[in-house]
């Protein structure tokens, strides 16, 4: 197995005096790589799609860059910032992997950076979002530039969409709210309060009035209390998110059962394939932010999926994983070309100089034209058009119609009869 090969690299090349003419250089090496997601738990369902994401990528590599075979170590999260940390230091130690990849949650990220920064390992296209993650990396760059960059900008960069779609459909007399009042909610994480914190902002320098917040445990599917609450304010806007399919789908399926009037975003409702079998029609009006399957690649890429694994993959999930894995193969190609191994100084060293600079970016994905990183946004990636961007849907029969923005848009807002 090629495995065997970890045993003796340090063998002298002379030692092999039976096959002089093998070249040193040929000798197969393993590199062992940590995926970190949420493998089991609340939302393992996304922890599969990363799994077969990373698996159909090395396939298509036939896990090997250069001399290198590409191990996988699973870093399973399980959704707990603390389990989360204490897999990541195991992987580090006992398994040597030499570089880390993708991760769901914010928390989970946040402190998977300190391991990461102490054992200088380079993470790449940690999905972690809340600006926490940017604040900690701005508090000491030289430590936590071991988490090199993040495959999800922070909530703020993207929220901002909801409120311009909404104030868009108000200006032209689409939507007629008697008063532009909002009800605040999601998970109580570091993305549930970075994503709320982010949009109360945005709506209320928009002109929106706060009449409640509510933060849940990440793992709560019951919801009658706080939407019976929200029913008797009827605030105009219901915004706020969660992470677990199980959770999102509970909530959008209660908001129907007690008759909630208000329009509703739910962030992240999509983020499973089969969001529409937990939701049915109880998700007709909601707004949600998703990349879609919108090139010929990226199509593809779906249909394979589904055949091979038998699951709806999403954008936001599978197919960022599969972007982010792809971008990750190319920084081992590069690094290998410029320096002639792989390990942590080299790819480290590599993406610092290139990445973070800006001076190389990933243009072959299947999800966002192009994944760049400059100076000023490390480690978030360039928001905009042409760039990274999740355009607002609004969803009916378990399609999600784009409606901002306006280039994209297949139709306007609809407000709920």
């Amino acid at each position: 197995p090629p495995a065997a090969a970890t045993t003796a690299p340090t063998q002298p090349p002379a030692a092999a005096t039976t096959a002089p003419t093998q070249p040193p250089a040929a000798e197969t090496k393993v590199l062992k790589i940590g995926v970190l997601g949420p493998f089991s738990g609340p939302a393992a369902r996304t922890g599969e799609e990363f799994k077969d994401s990373v698996q159909m990528t090395l396939d298509e590599i036939n896990s090997q860059v250069g001399n290198y075979k590409i191990e996988v170590v699973w870093i399973d999260s399980q959704s707990d910032p603390a389990k989360a940390a204490q897999a990541y230091e195991q992987a580090a130690v006992q398994d040597q992997i030499q570089a880390g990849v993708l991760n769901w949650h914010s928390s989970v990220a946040v402190s998977c950076m300190d391991v990461a920064a102490k054992y200088k390992i380079p993470h790449f296209f940690g999905f972690g979002a809340t600006e926490v993650v940017n604040e900690k990396f701005a508090s000491d760059p030289e430590k936590y530039s071991y988490w090199m960059i993040k495959g999800w900008p922070a909530p703020a960069k993207l929220s901002i969409s909801y409120v311009q779609a909404l104030e868009d459909a108000i200006s032209k007399g689409i939507w007629k709210p008697a008063e532009k009042t909002v009800a605040i909610y999601g998970e109580d994480t570091d993305w549930g309060r970075s994503f709320g914190g982010a949009i109360k902002k945005q709506l209320q320098d928009a002109g929106w009035k706060v009449v409640a917040e509510e933060y849940f445990p990440i793992e709560q599917t019951e919801f009658y209390p706080i939407l019976n609450k929200f029913k008797e304010l009827n605030p105009a806007l219901v915004a706020g998110t969660s992470t677990a399919a199980p959770v999102a789908s509970a909530f959008i399926k209660q908001a129907d059962e007690v008759g909630l009037k208000s329009l509703i975003i739910m962030d992240g409702l999509g983020w499973v394939g089969e969001w529409y079998q937990l939701t049915g029609k109880a998700s007709d009006y909601v707004l949600d932010q998703i990349p879609g399957w919108t090139t010929p690649k990226a199509k593809e890429f779906a249909e394979k999926f589904k055949a091979r694994f038998g699951i709806e993959p999403s954008p936001s999930a599978a197919g960022l994983a599969y972007d982010g894995m792809h971008l990750f193969v190319e920084v081992l190609k590069n690094t290998l070309a410029q320096y002639g191994e792989l390990n942590r100084e080299t790819i480290y060293k590599w993406a610092r100089e290139n990445i973070h600079t800006g001076k190389w970016s990933y243009k072959d994905g299947i999800i966002m034209k192009e994944y760049k990183y400059t100076p000023e946004t490390i480690p978030d990636p360039v928001v905009g058009q042409g760039y990274y961007i999740f355009p607002v849907l609004q969803y009916f029969d378990g399609v999600g119609k784009v409606i901002f923005p306006p280039e994209w848009a297949e139709q306007p807002l609809k407000p709920k009869p």
